[in-house]
């Protein structure tokens, strides 16, 4: 850490995450919010904060374990699994924006759609996906963390969330999940196992019991929580590359 990172790291500490009312979780697709921050969702819902989930596409594309739906059937199958999954996790504020999976959408449109439900929830913090780990190669993760990262530095500013089409919001903090580089942790001891219930009881056109695709999420989510934990001392925890309003504009330290 240089010294210049060391003395903004004490003069503009991260926001903690835990200590807000509002979260917006933004996925790109069904099941999305459920393996990037689903054991941090079940315990913000459970101590009793506001979440709303917001889900961008419809992700028509994945049924590779259901093949003779058609797209529209299987987009059908994965709005109700993806309420029954939020519900799991304690979260009954779920949105859609119907987007079409693959990227087939306008880059502005899923901007305004996103601005739309900032504005209208009012979140003080938004979970997106990670747009700059280096690996990310899906067109809908990469459009959705994108579009998180840029509302996020404009959502307090009235006259252009105005242009946006929608009002200004108190938002303090971006994390994003599924991220290379965890800047703050949320601790879940208690939590994983919930997570996992949502995610295989519920996205069971994703992950049907006992394919090889549910064990290897499964193991996953597990060694990643243990991990996450470790760096934090507890015996599980997620992680997010976390932004406060200090942290997103001009300062280039905050992104090492």
């Amino acid at each position: 850490m240089s010294f210049v990172s060391a003395v903004l790291h004490f003069a503009a500490p991260l926001p903690r995450l835990e200590n807000y009312t509002r979260y917006l979780f933004v996925g790109p697709h069904p099941d999305d919010i459920e393996i990037g921050a689903g054991a941090s969702a079940a315990k913000l819902a459970q101590a009793g904060k506001e979440l709303c989930f917001l889900i961008c596409t419809d992700g028509r594309y994945g049924g590779g374990h259901v093949p003779e739906l058609s797209p529209q059937e299987l987009t059908a199958v994965r709005r109700q699994e993806s309420l029954a999954s939020a519900a799991v996790l304690g979260v009954h504020d779920v949105r859609f924006l119907d987007l079409e999976d693959g990227g087939f959408y306008e880059q502005e449109a899923l901007m305004r759609a996103i601005a739309a439900a900032i504005g209208d929830f009012l979140p003080e913090v938004i979970f997106a996906p990670d747009p700059c780990v280096t690996s990310e190669s899906h067109t809908d993760h990469l459009n959705v963390g994108e579009a998180v990262r840029r509302l996020a530095c404009f959502a307090p500013y009235p006259g252009i969330m105005t242009r946006w089409g929608t009002q200004s919001a108190p938002v303090q903090a971006v994390a994003f999940y599924m991220t290379a580089k965890p800047s703050a942790y949320i601790k879940t001891s208690g939590y994983l196992q919930r997570q996992l219930d949502a995610l295989l009881s519920c996205h069971i056109s994703q992950f049907p019991p006992g394919s090889a695709d549910a064990k290897a999420v499964s193991t996953y989510l597990k060694l990643r929580a243990y991990d996450f934990g470790l760096r934090c001392r507890s015996r599980t925890a997620e992680g997010f590359r976390v932004l406060g309003q200090t942290q997103m504009h001009c300062l280039p330290e905050a992104g090492k």
